[in-house]
């Protein structure tokens, strides 16, 4: 019999009762063709691999990450509570040394989910990661997590929730937002005035490969990851970067993916985008696990796969080792860029508007974060969509100092709700959801 040589949790919830529409590429066939392929390669026979059924997750697990408006009843479905508890399940049994690692394969995705949440965007209403991640936080202590987003597509909304905690690195790598949805995840999109350097994008071009991933993987990744010692890795493991992705420009296979998931060595996987569901889907989702359990995964190959025809070109790889070296150096220097950016101001507010492009919904929002020299600082969010809704809310956060927490109970406390539809306040210093 086949050992692992990594323990590993699987958690597979294909959602069945869940579909934008029932020809949408996000939909219940995503898992089901994969779930095929594990049962016919044998996976579950291999001694070490264990699958888990998910959990639900509770309304306050989603009320420690999101402001969902006009509550978390209303946006949020059955599906996606199991999605995000199948998360949690997966993260549970590694926290609890069950397993050595752990692969979600849930659905719906969630990384375009931010902190405000109108409807579906991006085919995300639950932000899954960000919720598996706090729940553990809540009931194992604080922990520094790096979470590295390898869906082609920016995971704009983990960005917006982690933006101002320098204890959650994250890492994006994906096509340019130039070139593909949601249109963000540039350079400059640095972090909060408390995690400044602690959010790093990396743009790639159309038509990058395995070559050019691999290259970023090893050139800044890693180093990175080197240099801030987490505590847990978690790969926000979209799979539409695959050559053959309905949606995507991108030139990436599945012993690709396997050897990234080899040298990153992550703790917890969790499934996100990935739309080819026979080409892509159940190889790519074969070789995360075979590299997570530390097995052989040198014969993982689809059938249409043409190395040759799949080369990237010589300037692309020029372009992405130019763009390697200086998102390294940025991080490398992000006390200076700090000092230069961010240093000695009280106030910083950020202005945007946010489409929700599944839902029809368009939302103008300014973030204001107030610094503080004891912790984070609390931050704040006025928003208004296209629906009538009118929104304020506060967040204070965890590491939350004790004036930090009665100002923005006071703010709460004072502000008026003839201005607001709804005011929101997320203390998570006392793990409490106020609303009015």
């Amino acid at each position: 019999m086949i050992k692992a040589k990594n323990s590993l949790g699987l958690v597979f919830f294909p959602a069945f009762d869940w579909a934008i529409s029932p020809t949408h590429p996000e939909r219940e066939e995503r898992l089901l063709y994969t779930r095929d392929q594990l049962f016919e390669e044998g996976i579950a026979d291999i001694e070490g691999i264990q699958f888990y059924n998910p959990i639900i997750a509770h309304e306050k697990d989603i009320q420690r990450v999101h402001f969902c408006v006009p509550d978390v009843g209303s946006r949020v479905t059955d599906s996606h509570l199991i999605s995000a508890g199948g998360a949690i399940k997966a993260m549970d049994a590694v926290m609890k040394g069950d397993v050595d690692k752990a692969f979600a394969m849930v659905r719906p995705p969630g990384h375009h989910a931010q902190r405000v949440v109108y409807g579906d965007r991006g085919f995300c209403v639950v932000n899954v990661e960000a919720v598996m991640l706090e729940r553990i936080r809540q009931d194992y202590g604080d922990l520094r997590v790096a979470i590295i987003d390898t869906d082609c597509h920016h995971g704009d909304g983990t960005q917006d929730i982690y933006w101002n905690d320098r204890n959650t690195l994250f890492i994006s790598f994906h096509q340019d937002g130039r070139t593909l949805y949601p249109g963000t995840g540039f350079l400059d999109e640095f972090g909060g005035p408390s995690a400044y350097g602690y959010n790093i994008n990396i743009p790639l071009p159309p038509g990058t490969g395995d070559e050019g991933i691999l290259y970023v993987l090893d050139h800044v990744v890693l180093p990175i990851l080197e240099e801030y010692k987490p505590d847990i890795i978690i790969n926000s493991a979209g799979q539409d970067n695959h050559y053959t992705d309905p949606l995507t420009n991108m030139n990436f296979s599945a012993k690709g993916y396997a050897m990234l998931n080899s040298r990153l060595n992550p703790d917890i996987a969790v499934l996100e985008g990935g739309y080819s569901i026979e080409g892509a889907l159940p190889y790519v989702n074969l070789g995360i696990i075979l590299a997570m359990a530390g097995l052989d995964f040198s014969n993982v190959r689809e059938p249409d796969y043409d190395e040759e025809a799949l080369q990237q070109t010589k300037r692309t790889t020029e372009y992405i080792k130019k763009l390697s070296h200086l998102v390294y150096s940025r991080w490398q220097n992000r006390e200076k860029l700090w000092a230069e950016d961010i240093k000695g101001k009280d106030l910083i507010s950020l202005e945007r508007q946010v489409y929700y492009d599944t839902d029809g919904i368009l939302e103008n929002q300014t973030q204001t974060f107030i610094s503080c020299d004891k912790c984070s600082g609390i931050s704040t969010i006025d928003s208004q969509s296209d629906g009538g809704y009118h929104i304020y809310a506060i967040t204070i956060p965890r590491d939350g100092c004790p004036r930090c927490v009665d100002r923005g109970h006071k703010i709460y406390k004072d502000i008026s709700s003839g201005n607001y539809t709804n005011i929101y306040l997320q203390d998570r210093v006392n793990d409490a959801y106020l609303a009015k």
